[in-house]
């Protein structure tokens, strides 16, 4: 039995009991995605647009870590299964009172491209499985954590490392890897859930008597990139995982000609085996690490009015993509953000984008050129949500572009491969917004702008609502058909982690992960943020009994210049700086800015650079090499010479 409600736009959202509190069966969370479409969609009502005002936190739980949280957690038989980069949680999903934790210990040397995190594990047959840093795979007991068994991908020396939950397929355990911006040559691993036992290696990048190996010129293919940072999705029907593949290394393409497949692409292979079915590819020689990884999201829709299984992604690149998943034909490729400069538009009858001639210049001449989007994206990792009952997915995007300068750069193992220089701009107003966007045309039906961009991923549910954090520390709660925001709640740091829904005992639940970190927090030097401190904690929401529990909107406060900080821009010409001073600069923008700013501007969560005493080099020496805190060891990637004249451009 149904309870129809007609809603004000006309149309008619079927709800089941339980929105008017009748007792239903438990509702977890067995997937990261939710479910391995990636849709991320929740049939749940209890909480819908017309209660979803009342919500108030029923449990907090600190995770006593201060980097940055993108975990997705899981629920499985009433616990709630979390992560951090060097911890394993298990929880009471309905008290918030911990059972068990596991830590992990990680080498001095070990070093990440964009930042210190962990997004989350995958279930499967009574066992948890997780990645780590060092690129460990580790199957955890459900029942007190202990590890089960134990895999090596990679040397984390190389530059290779792991941050995303595996995907379970068709009885395989799949993985994937990070460091493109090492010059690493990516893949994906398929192991035994049950023994750890490795199956198969897929390689996204092709050796030269493979198919696609003739994209690439030279021994270019050694150091190619290709990471596949993010998870898949997969179709038990077709027996198909959907993989997303990254950037070529480096970032400039007039290092490595070619179309360098199968780099910014998506992937079919058979679980089984790794065989590839089919590949797309959305940005064939990328100079501006566009990738591909974003989640490939499964859905079947109806297309010039015929049903079709399909596979739709918001690129970083500023096209939202619709592939046939059976065979990897393009359906429609549409922009969805404001600003795209880098092409004209996608060629249908091949798939390639239309260079503008800004790019075409900058590849000839190697000239400074403003570029839209920047490597943020259109869209960036934040998951995307899709709902088969509005049609419309749900998306936090970007309005950040960049100055972007073409550079010749040595490759040296364990440090940053990019071969460019680069300049955020970052417009006045929103640099982003929360979208509800039209998947067949590229345009948003609503959007929700904010002054620094939401970059957490969104859930959306039955109840017809949409949610969506803050990385100013905000909880939002959307109508998913007008985007009128129905709530919002202030958490203790800023999200960069999807939400998530659970019911236990007939109660519905609203879950995220709060503790500010993560790429743009790291890169981008945005002052907004300075004033969000980090700190990792988990907060769940239920229904409260009371009218509107929304804290009071307060925008963000911008903290005070540091004395002690060399914050004013300046007109300082460069080109007179001394050698040890240029040389400094270069090392820095390859093993230091994804860590402390571009330029040293960084939002706060980390050390501030501008501030380090001129008369302690002995301190700075040690630091660097030998690693202090969370930062990592430096001395066996670069040498005492190196070292000093990072020193000196720090000091300037």
């Amino acid at each position: 039995m149904t309870k129809i409600k007609i809603l004000s736009t006309g149309m008619f959202l079927i709800l089941s009991l339980s929105a008017y509190g009748e007792q239903v069966k438990d509702t977890g969370v067995d997937f990261y995605g939710l479910q391995q479409n990636l849709q991320r969609y929740s049939p749940l009502t209890q909480i819908n647009d017309q209660n979803v005002k009342q919500l108030k936190p029923a449990w907090i739980l600190s995770l006593g870590d201060n980097r940055g949280q993108q975990t997705q957690p899981l629920i499985i038989n009433g616990v709630m299964y979390a992560t951090t980069h060097n911890a394993t949680y298990a929880i009471d999903a309905k008290t918030g009172r911990q059972i068990w934790k596991t830590t992990i210990e990680y080498p001095a040397d070990t070093v990440t491209c964009c930042g210190i995190t962990n997004r989350g594990m995958t279930w499967y047959k009574n066992k948890l499985y997780r990645v780590t840093l060092d690129n460990h795979i580790q199957a955890v007991s459900p029942g007190n954590g202990a590890v089960v068994w134990e895999q090596i991908a990679a040397d984390v020396k190389d530059g290779f490392s792991m941050t995303s939950a595996p995907l379970l397929a068709n009885g395989t355990l799949i993985t994937g890897i990070a460091g493109g911006e090492f010059g690493v040559r990516a893949f994906l691993d398929g192991w035994d859930p049950e023994t750890g036992k490795h199956l198969w290696r897929f390689y996204t990048i092709p050796e030269p008597d493979q198919p696609g190996g003739d994209t690439w010129q030279g021994d270019d293919w050694r150091r190619g990139g290709g990471p596949t940072w993010l998870i898949g999705s997969y179709d038990k029907e077709l027996d198909l995982v959907y993989w997303g593949v990254g950037n070529a290394a480096p970032w400039n393409s007039q290092m490595h000609p070619g179309d360098n497949l199968y780099t910014n692409s998506i992937v079919a292979i058979r679980p089984g085996t790794g065989e590839l079915i089919w590949h797309f590819q959305f940005t064939p020689n990328d100079p501006f690490d566009y990738d591909g990884v974003n989640d490939p999201i499964l859905v079947d829709i109806n297309i010039d009015g015929k049903p079709r299984k399909v596979l739709m992604q918001a690129n970083r690149n500023g096209y939202f993509y619709v592939l046939d998943r059976t065979n990897g034909e393009l359906l429609k490729a549409n922009q969805f953000v404001d600003k795209v400069t880098w092409a004209d538009g996608i060629d249908m009858k091949t798939g390639r984008p239309i260079l503008a001639e800004r790019v075409k210049n900058m590849l000839e001449t190697s000239e400074t050129t403003e570029i839209w989007p920047a490597a943020f994206g259109g869209k960036g990792l934040a998951p995307m949500s899709y709902s088969p009952t509005t049609g419309l997915a749900y998306a936090n995007t970007f309005n950040v572009g960049w100055k972007y300068t073409p550079i010749q750069q040595e490759y040296k193992p364990g440090i940053f491969y990019i071969g460019m220089k680069f300049e955020w701009v970052l417009p006045k107003g929103p640099k982003g917004s929360l979208r509800a966007i039209d998947p067949l045309s590229g345009k948003a039906k609503w959007q929700f702008p904010t002054d620094v961009p939401m970059n957490g991923g969104t859930l959306v549910t039955e109840g017809n609502v949409v949610f969506s954090g803050a990385q100013t520390g905000e909880l939002y709660a959307f109508n998913a058909l007008t985007g009128e925001k129905l709530w919002e709640f202030r958490t203790g740091s800023g999200i960069i982690a999807p939400p998530i829904t659970y019911q236990l005992d007939g109660k519905q639940y609203v879950a995220v992960a709060s503790g500010i970190g993560g790429v743009y927090n790291n890169f981008s030097g945005d002052p907004e943020l300075k004033n969000i401190n980090p700190g990792g904690s988990l907060w769940v929401f239920e229904l409260g009994d009371s009218s509107n529990t929304s804290t009071v909107h307060a925008n963000t406060i911008l903290s005070p210049i540091v004395a002690t900080a060399s914050t004013e821009e300046t007109n300082e010409d460069k080109t007179v700086w001394l050698e040890t001073v240029k040389k400094g600069a270069e090392l820095y923008e390859q093993t230091c800015s994804h860590c402390h700013g571009v330029e040293m501007k960084t939002s706060g969560t980390t050390f501030d650079l501008r501030t380090f005493p001129k008369e302690d080099k002995s301190r700075f020496m040690k630091s660097v090499t030998e690693g202090t805190g969370t930062m990592p060891a430096w001395g066996d990637k670069l040498s005492e010479e190196e070292i000093s004249a990072i020193y000196e451009y720090v000091i300037h």
